[in-house]
């Protein structure tokens, strides 16, 4: 049952409950013996005082006070007595008797504690020849249905849900939330504490608590789960005590019947107790749960948002931190602080913190410190801190510097992955010959030697073997990746070796195991998150490679490595949503990422993605010096065809678009002589090669589809979309451009004849072209002449804003994906109505619409 303590005695209550007041009220001479029981704030008043109102109204005498004797009452009138566990043991004794005398109508309320023993057996009288009644808290419709006066509140789904959370369902408590909330602006989601005003109507009620039940509320504000004993050591009280203690506070509706304390009462007992006695109590229980080696950091975390954690001790500050590190780097890193500030000396393990937390500034800075004034093995630990977080700002050598110098297992195998990214395999130190003096074969340490042996496979071997090292690698840290401080994550490794030989849904499913986990913590979240986001990318999905790089942009300041894979993502949704405004910004932060971070052998996919937007925009010769270096990196590493042929791809694109055709014709040679490595070069070969031809006016449909499809199986859809769509647009075949166009569309995600009803195999029956107007008709055959906006304004005597919105409303109506697309479909629909239009020359591009 639940009811409403309120001063309008409003009811929110239970059928049962309800339907016995409805029963006095239709016979109020009917006998009644019936107890109210329940915690203060559940509505044992209001509902006796309605009750005693109902009598009266029906010409009742109602009497509020126990009597001393049985005689003493009169038959007639009605007793409604509350707060019977304050009666003597005399007076409770003669309501018993009243009860089993069945002759008067009376109804008594009292809490569950203190119980005395007339009590006990009052119950039991009420049980045997009356009713009992016990009061729980609200439900949530309950709730709802209380609140239902209140329209500012109660149109809120959210308010309704934080009054109910806050209050646990106590009726008191909901009613001072909403007398709290009444007139105030809260924002969506409702206010992230309980309005100050509600707050302070709990400070009567723990005035008027026992000194034992104040501590033991302190003690439970904390939110650490504590067993009975852990309470008996800090109340000083035997077991038996405590429980009574426990008793009394659920019986003033301070205590849920779990144990917990509802969110404002909790914000009450901490606010509002007196901050000697609150920082006496948790220090002792910090204490106390480290002596016993109970979990410390919800107290500390309690403390910390309570303003008191300089109170607690540094060596509980400590524990706290490890117990945050793994989940909670930043926590951590905090905690780890604080303990120094309290007078422990720095460790490597807040070094650790800050660096998994993302915070590379301080991890340096403390790691710098340590690696002078730190015992040996400290030392050692500081420098792996210094190395991660160097490998993280592109300092390749100091990175590998550090690494060896500690001497550690893991970071020997880091500094080979250094050495092999920076292109300097002959600096690679051999692996050491007794493993055993090395330390134990953790899984951080076999992880990293596995991710050394397989971008060593990448480099020598056959693609298969690097990734499944790779694969294997981040599976041994997925236990317990989160606490793991790391250069590069085996899954990032992994799911660059994928991008690199067309293997999407392994790198795809790879990241996704990496950051369920969270691999390497916050510190590689930004990196999991934007390789995700490249294989949206390539995959032409540039919606959900958009979104997911929105993410790591809202997360703050990047790291140079991130940031240049952020900017080349930013620059390649922008290719391929022919953005040429957005490529246009983009460009000179994408030029500051280049800068800083230097070239190496896992940041040749932006490289190139950059090189393809510097080419578009004309500026392709300020990349010259970085794509340079590249190259001499994979010649250092004898050019192995795994990384080398996606390069080459884009320098590919970057010829084109520059014109530069013997530049065009190595790089086809380039990725022509490694066709045999593995299917992504081949692939990759077969492309390039249709590229040179159909640029150079020579378009063989069935080559270009089956090189445009064979990009597409390895995952590159927008690259063999875009292939088959080039290729319409340079023939003049309209058989062929019919079937490439069909194909491309169907590539782009999109049912081949989409736009137009046409069908790849049989022109002669498809249905009419889609009809333009005149004026579109006036518009598309300018805009195939090669005219600009404005200069076909002129010659319409329209705007060149209007001009803009008839192409914009052709290619909706066609349904086009892009601007080439929609030239190829107006060149069929002028030239099936018998208009003559411009057919571009072979080797030239079709005029661009936008230009």
């Amino acid at each position: 049952m639940s009811m409403s303590s309120v001063t309008a005695y409003r009811l929110v209550l239970d059928p049962g409950p309800q339907a016995l007041l409805h029963t006095v009220e239709r016979d109020p001479s009917a006998p009644l013996a019936l107890a109210v029981t329940g915690p203060d704030g559940h509505g044992r008043s209001a509902y006796l005082q309605e009750l005693a109102r109902i009598y009266r109204r029906a010409g009742s005498t109602v009497l509020e006070s126990a009597p001393d004797r049985p005689e003493a009452v009169d038959p007639d009138a009605v007793l409604v007595i509350d707060d019977a566990h304050l009666l003597d043991q005399a007076r409770l004794r003669v309501l018993c008797g009243l009860v089993a005398g069945r002759q008067h109508r009376l109804a008594v309320g009292y809490r569950p504690w203190p119980r005395p023993a007339a009590l006990v057996d009052l119950a039991q009288a009420f049980r045997r020849d009356g009713h009992l009644l016990l009061l729980t808290p609200f439900n949530r419709e309950q709730t709802a249905a209380y609140l239902s006066t209140d329209p500012e509140i109660a149109r809120r789904r959210d308010l309704v849900d934080f009054v109910h959370h806050q209050s646990a369902g106590v009726p008191r408590d909901v009613e001072r939330l909403a007398r709290g909330l009444r007139g105030q602006e809260t924002p969506p989601g409702g206010p992230a504490e309980p309005p100050r005003q509600a707050v302070l109507q709990f400070g009567p009620d723990l005035e008027n608590l026992a000194p034992d039940v104040r501590r033991l509320l302190l003690a439970l504000a904390a939110g650490v789960p504590l067993p009975v004993d852990l309470l008996g050591a800090l109340l000083e009280r035997e077991q038996g005590e405590v429980d009574e203690l426990i008793a009394a506070t659920r019986a003033a509706g301070l205590l849920g019947a779990d144990g917990r304390l509802a969110p404002i009462v909790r914000q009450a007992v901490t606010t509002l107790s007196p901050a000697v006695d609150r920082t006496a109590v948790w220090r002792r229980l910090t204490e106390l749960q480290l002596a016993g080696g109970g979990p410390l950091l919800p107290l500390v975390r309690s403390m910390l948002a309570a303003g008191v954690a300089v109170d607690c001790p540094a060596t509980a500050l400590e524990a706290a931190a490890e117990e945050a590190l793994a989940g909670e780097p930043a926590l951590s890193a905090e905690l780890f602080a604080a303990a120094t500030a309290a007078g422990r000396p720095a460790a490597t393990r807040q070094a650790v913190a800050a660096a998994l937390a993302g915070d590379l500034d301080t991890a340096l800075r403390l790691a710098d410190r340590l690696l002078t004034t730190a015992a040996p093995a400290d030392r050692a630990e500081a420098a792996t801190v210094a190395a991660t977080a160097l490998a993280h700002r592109g300092q390749v050598d100091r990175s590998v510097e550090l690494y060896r110098w500690s001497g550690i297992t893991s970071a020997r195998a880091f500094a080979a992955v250094g050495t092999l990214a920076a292109g300097r395999p002959a600096d690679v130190a051999d692996p050491p010959g007794d493993e055993r003096a090395d330390g134990p074969p953790t899984l951080h340490a076999s992880a990293a030697r596995l991710m050394a042996a397989g971008v060593r496979d990448s480099l020598t071997g056959p693609p298969t073997a690097a990734l499944s090292t790779l694969v294997q690698a981040a599976a041994l840290l997925e236990p317990a990746g989160r606490s793991v401080l790391l250069p590069d994550s085996p899954a990032a490794l992994a799911a660059l070796t994928g991008l690199h030989c067309g293997e999407l849904d392994i790198a795809e499913r790879v990241l996704d195991r990496a950051t369920a986990s969270g691999t390497g913590g916050p510190l590689m979240a930004a990196r999991h998150t934007l390789l995700r986001a490249w294989i949206a990318m390539v995959r032409g999905h540039t919606d959900i490679a958009a979104s997911q790089l929105a993410t790591v942009a809202g997360g703050g300041p990047l790291e140079s490595r991130d940031l240049l894979f952020a900017c080349a993502l930013e620059l390649g949704i922008a290719r391929r949503n022919s953005d040429i405004g957005a490529l246009q910004r983009g460009w000179g932060h994408a030029l500051e990422a280049v800068v800083r971070h230097p070239v190496d052998l896992f940041t040749l996919l932006p490289l190139g993605e950059l090189a393809i937007a510097g080419a578009r925009l004309g500026d392709l010769n300020r990349l010259e010096p970085y794509l340079r270096e590249a190259q001499s990196l994979l010649a250092r590493l004898g050019d192995p065809p795994l990384w080398s042929v996606p390069l080459h791809w884009s320098g590919l694109h970057a010829a084109i678009l520059t014109e530069q055709p013997a530049a065009a014709d190595d790089h086809v040679a380039a990725v022509l002589a490694a066709a045999d490595h593995n299917r992504y070069a081949a692939v990759v070969a077969a492309a390039a090669a249709s590229w040179v031809e159909v640029l150079r006016g020579v378009v063989d449909p069935v080559r270009v589809e089956a090189a445009a499809r064979g990009l597409h199986d390895i995952g590159f859809g927008w690259d063999g979309a875009r292939l088959a769509g080039q290729a319409a647009i340079r023939t003049a075949d309209r058989r062929a451009m019919t079937m490439l166009l069909d194909c491309a569309r169907t590539l782009h995600g999109r049912p081949a004849g989409a736009g137009d009803g046409q069908r790849p195999a049989d022109t002669a029956t498809r249905p009419a072209p889609p009809r333009l107007s005149d004026r579109e008709r006036q518009v598309a055959e300018l805009v195939l002449a090669g005219l600009t906006y404005r200069e076909i304004g002129d010659r319409l005597f329209i705007s060149a804003k209007t001009v803009e919105h008839h192409v914009a409303r052709m290619r909706a109506r066609l349904d086009c994906a892009n601007r080439a697309e929609l030239l190829a479909l107006l060149r069929t629909i002028l030239a099936d109505r018998s208009h003559v239009a411009e057919q571009p020359r072979p080797g030239r591009s079709a005029p661009d619409p936008h230009r």
